[in-house]
């Protein structure tokens, strides 16, 4: 088997990367244990950058096209729509489906193997695998692009999490003396929730609901489904969460529950840098800080093209680049949202301020809805 890059992972990100490849004059391998269409817990809202891109690679997944963004709260409303176009909520398994079609369709051999050991030298990659039923075959070819997931064992392996420290700091005493305190600058941890209840939309927008501890995002997937995910620091389960949340709550009573609970976290991760050697981080492996902003499908779609064009151009390092600045917005953002609504007291002033400022809602929401580049 001739490989030119090996991709490791066959979520969304994976697959798209395996096509780009294809599209590049590259011949791919993607290794994926989980067989079908792999779900998680998701938001499942595409920005409409996203879905742009993934017209461009010809794949065109059902769903319930969205117009904007919307937040709520204790009775305020703030709306801003999309102007780069439409976005779409789409199933998570209905969009893997989709673009499980197209890696076929281009004749991408897709593995049903894990990724177990990773090694290189200064031209190639060694990839060892194994199944459920023991050792699999190994791998071995000039790039690999590891688009394993928010826990990505590749980017463990290779040393690439970046660990939260403790520092010390020292203050002022009385008399001038310092006095060593240690502050903890461990990030926000969140996790997520998601669940679909069988009920027509009643919006064309994602919603947000905004609480005391967290968020609850709807987005319509169909005519007859939508998806809510929560997200919060409190690991509590999905119906104690939602009690935050009473309008939503009333909206959802009665509704029929079609899909069970999943969830997803601690969501933020750091990486020291994305490229080691011929390796490259892709999607949530690459670094992760928050789906506050509901844009990681689109990043991802961002990073798999830009990563094909680094190994098309022989030149890895540039990937760190374009990584970071198709990253730059959605980090900037996301981060500043999460640590201005830390205190409860500014998570109450976030969506009276939005709608007494819609453009800079509107100018917000825009900014991480066009396209990536």
């Amino acid at each position: 088997m001739s490989i030119d890059v090996i991709v490791i992972g066959g979520g969304p990100v994976g697959l798209a990367t395996a096509l780009y490849a294809v599209r590049s004059g590259l011949s791919p391998v993607v290794l994926e244990p989980r067989a079908g269409s792999i779900d998680k817990a998701c938001g499942e809202g595409l920005m409409p950058g996203g879905l742009q891109a993934l017209a461009g690679l010809g794949v065109d997944p059902d769903g319930h096209d969205l117009r904007g963004i919307r937040y709520v709260a204790r009775g305020r409303v703030a709306e801003a729509d999309f102007t780069a176009g439409p976005g779409r909520g789409i199933r998570r398994t209905t969009l893997h489906a989709a673009l499980s079609e197209a890696v076929a369709a281009a004749g991408v051999e897709v593995l049903p193997f894990g990724a177990t050991e990773v090694t290189q030298d200064d031209t190639a990659v060694t990839v060892r695998t194994d199944d459920s039923g023991g050792e699999g075959p190994t791998l071995t070819a000039p790039w690999v692009i590891a688009a394993d997931g928010l826990h990505s064992p590749t980017r463990r392996s290779l040393g690439l999490d970046r660990d939260h420290t403790t520092v010390r700091r020292l203050s002022s005493g009385s008399g001038g003396g310092g006095v060593a305190r240690t502050a903890d600058t461990r990030p926000l941890r969140r996790y997520g929730l998601r669940q679909h209840y069988g009920i027509r939309p009643w919006g064309d927008h994602v919603e947000v609901h905004w609480g005391a501890h967290g968020e609850a995002y709807v987005t319509p997937v169909a005519d007859d489904l939508v998806g809510v995910a929560v997200l919060s620091k409190q690991r509590n389960p999905l119906s104690e969460s939602l009690a935050e949340f009473p309008e939503l709550r009333d909206r959802l009573d009665g509704a029929p529950v079609v899909t069970s609970v999943r969830g997803a976290g601690p969501l933020r991760q750091r990486t020291t840098h994305r490229v080691e050697g011929r390796v490259l981080l892709a999607g949530d492996a690459s670094g992760y800080v928050d789906a506050l902003t509901g844009e990681g499908i689109s990043l991802g779609l961002a990073h798999a093209r830009a990563a094909v064009a680094a190994v098309v151009a022989d030149d890895p390092q540039s990937y760190e680049r374009s990584w970071r600045a198709a990253t730059r917005r959605y980090t900037l953002l996301t981060h500043a949202l999460v640590q201005v609504t830390r205190p409860a007291w500014t998570r109450r002033l976030l969506v009276p301020a939005a709608a007494t400022l819609p453009p800079v809602f509107r100018g917000a929401v825009n900014e991480l809805a066009r396209p990536g580049r």
